[in-house]
């Protein structure tokens, strides 16, 4: 019998994109139901703690009936098998993206042969937005609202 695939979609979302609203908005088309793992990063600052991450992007999703956002930590593959998902999702906008997203896909099926990775590429209009650079242009008084829901923005306002 046909069971609806669950893909996993893993991010720091510190602070969450439109690029990343697009990749969620279309794996809620391809797939059953998607969970956005939002990471503790423990190996990274974050300018958001987990709980205004997971906040702010359950905010965004609101209107995909079909995707759920859970914290996670550790191997995010311990967490896709938890969470019965047969497919990682992950973005990428560069050559440069696709060699490190091609290189942890490669770990992620030697520890899973049975978890699949699927790229997906932004729109164009979100091609070259980052996080990183985001919160770089904020944090120097820069308009970033182009870059991010309102939602996001008005967040990333209140804690610069």
């Amino acid at each position: 019998m046909f069971q609806p695939v669950i893909a996993v979609y893993p991010g720091t979302f510190d602070p969450m994109t439109l690029g990343h609203q697009d990749l969620i908005r279309r794996g809620a088309t391809l797939f059953g139901k998607v969970v956005v793992a939002v990471a503790a990063a423990h190996h990274k600052k974050t300018m958001f703690s987990l709980e205004e991450r997971l906040e702010a992007v359950r905010e965004v999703v609101q209107p995909w009936g079909n995707v759920l956002v859970e914290p996670f930590t550790g191997l995010v593959r311990d967490f896709a098998v938890a969470q019965g998902a047969r497919v990682m999702l992950r973005g990428v906008r560069s050559v440069t993206d696709f060699d490190f997203e091609a290189q942890l896909a490669g770990m992620n099926r030697a520890l899973d042969p049975d978890l699949d990775t699927v790229f997906l590429t932004p729109d164009s209009r979100y091609q070259f937005i980052s996080s990183t650079l985001v919160r770089e242009i904020a944090t120097l008084h820069g308009d970033v609202a182009q870059f991010v829901a309102p939602s996001v923005h008005a967040r990333l306002m209140a804690k610069i």
